[in-house]
């Protein structure tokens, strides 16, 4: 019989429209070497073997969805209509939708659809480094670059420290019990890990790498198109 208790399933919220990004279409579906923006992340936690199924959060009126083929990503990939507002209410609404499916104790990845340069490697590993951590993780880096604290108009009020300082990134993996309890107790948290350090447990960071950026402004599109290119085919299907 399978250890449910090693068992992965992905979530990935893609509710929002992408404002900062601009264009007609939500940022998940803005096109990236031919094929929409979320695909590539989607590919990459498809193909990942100890990933069971991978859940996509989608608002309830997304009509975009079906214009797309999703076909070569396999049998894992499952649509939720459920989105929320924000990304806490988006994940929340996935958690409760797979209930039926899941067992308290199972590992939940969850990562955001405009991390497009997600590879196999960074899933991988971040199961490997949590496979029997208590309290769950998440995909970080440490901070580099010096920090300025601005003023209210702009200019250096302080500068801080970056020591101990880490970007955080997705996925991030918690079990799904205490996920569910940690957002239903913290509305406002912009990343799960917050949730799960306002229920007072310490995330575990695992130490990814920059090719996982997050596509925030239109210059993020082209490199993450570099980045892709030069990696091959490795996160495709």
């Amino acid at each position: 019989m399978q250890n449910f208790a090693t068992r992965h399933f992905a979530l990935v919220p893609a509710a929002g429209s992408g404002t900062r990004i601009g264009g007609a279409l939500p940022k998940q579906y803005l096109p990236l070497l031919g094929k929409p923006l979320i695909h590539h992340a989607l590919a990459a936690l498809c193909a990942t073997p100890g990933i069971e199924r991978v859940f996509v959060v989608l608002s309830v009126d997304d009509a975009e969805w079906a214009r797309q083929d999703w076909r070569n990503l396999g049998p894992k990939l499952t649509p939720l209509f459920c989105g929320g507002p924000t990304r806490a209410d988006s994940v929340l609404s996935g958690l409760r939708a797979i209930a039926g499916e899941v067992t308290a104790t199972d590992w939940i990845l969850v990562h955001d659809a405009a991390r497009p340069c997600l590879a196999r490697w960074h899933v991988e590993k971040l199961m490997r480094e949590l496979a029997h951590d208590d309290v769950g993780g998440l995909l970080a880096m440490p901070v580099a670059d010096t920090l300025k604290r601005a003023d209210e108009h702009a200019r250096v009020a302080a500068t801080v420290a970056r020591d101990s300082l880490w970007r955080a990134q997705t996925p991030q993996m918690f079990r799904y019990v205490m996920l569910r309890r940690a957002l239903e107790s913290a509305h406002h948290v912009t990343d799960e890990a917050s949730a799960i350090e306002a229920a007072g447990l310490r995330p575990k960071l695992v130490e990814g790498d920059a090719s996982n950026l997050k596509v925030t402004w239109p210059f993020d599109l082209h490199l993450a198109d570099w980045i892709l290119r030069h990696r091959g085919q490795e996160n495709e299907s």
